[in-house]
């Protein structure tokens, strides 16, 4: 993969994570990843997702956590705007 695309969409990746959450880190950036894909996949494929819900529960409990926290954090950003 071309590491040029790599580091532009990478910072794309961090941007939207300072605009959503009013900072960004390695570690925020990594949970608005996982929740950007998994929210895709479950609009674009539901029945993969409830498969790997069913499969994978412990992996749903820690994508709800990270949902949630990352909804609690815009939440916090958008009341201090």
């Amino acid at each position: 993969m071309d590491n040029k695309l790599t580091k532009q969409v990478d910072g794309l990746l961090e941007k939207y994570t300072e605009i959503l959450l009013g900072e960004s880190n390695q570690e925020l950036k990594d949970k608005v990843q996982l929740w950007v894909t998994y929210s895709f996949i479950a609009k674009q494929m539901p029945q993969l997702v409830k498969h790997w819900n069913e499969m994978y529960p412990d992996g749903k409990e820690d994508i709800k956590e990270i949902i949630m926290e990352i909804k609690q954090l815009n939440e916090e950003n958008r009341a201090n705007k």
